[in-house]
């Protein structure tokens, strides 16, 4: 049975981490509100009562409905061998994946820094300076740990000589972070050469070049988290 993902239908946001998993691994499964509509996806939500999602993404499996981005990874890399076996390098998969969730919640905040109901039109100023600050201090930072991420292992993967669900994610944080900072990355791609090998490995699968090519992969653009104003960017 093909898994079911809510996820909104104009955007790749967090639902894109998921996507790109489901992709690589030839995984079935349907873009529930890309076929439905993003009415249905509203529908869907809110008719859940119990132990419903706060919000999309999440992936419905005979009668199971798992959310929050780390989570439905660490569920589809135990069932379908996109983790590795042993505890410990689970953990750490996982730990990797709720930080690069911590890098895009500040991804988002740099062009919505008041508040996210605003338009960014609202808040251009205090947008002006938390990019300065995230292009100066935290970018750096979110990189480099996930540079060490990229060579603590022996092998070209972040675990053993596979890819894992974390290096599709790192994939997309490096293609977001391009499309969103391009003169910034282009000074600091030098200096994370093994991050930046994952991202062209990852682009490189079988399922990933197909998909990225194919019109499942929503392009990025301006209603997304990765959103590019060239007066955000500086090198």
């Amino acid at each position: 049975m093909a898994y079911k993902l809510w996820y909104w239908s104009g955007v790749q946001g967090r639902g894109e981490f998921v996507r790109l998993a489901l992709e690589a691994g030839g995984i079935d499964y349907v873009d529930c509100a890309r076929e439905q509509g993003d009415d249905a996806l509203l529908a869907d939500l809110n008719d859940r009562a119990g132990r419903t999602p706060f919000a999309p993404p999440y992936l419905e499996v005979d009668g199971l409905v798992i959310a929050q981005v780390a989570n439905i990874l660490q569920y589809l890399g135990e069932r379908h061998h996109l983790a590795p076996s042993g505890m410990a390098d689970r953990l750490w998969l996982n730990q990797l994946q709720l930080t690069i969730a911590d890098c895009v919640a500040e991804v988002h905040n740099v062009h919505h820094p008041v508040g996210s109901g605003a338009y960014y039109d609202e808040q251009r100023p205090e947008a002006a300076r938390a990019a300065e600050q995230f292009r100066a201090e935290r970018l750096p930072k979110f990189l480099g740990h996930f540079e060490d991420a990229a060579t603590a292992n022996d092998g070209e993967w972040l675990i053993d000589h596979r890819w894992t669900y974390a290096d599709t994610s790192l994939f997309q944080v490096v293609a977001g972070l391009r499309y969103m900072f391009p003169k910034r990355m282009a000074t600091l791609a030098t200096d994370y050469p093994a991050l930046m090998r994952v991202h062209t490995m990852v682009a490189d699968l079988a399922g990933v070049r197909g998909y990225l090519t194919s019109d499942r992969r929503i392009r990025f653009n301006q209603d997304g988290i990765f959103r590019h104003y060239p007066e955000l960017d500086a090198a």
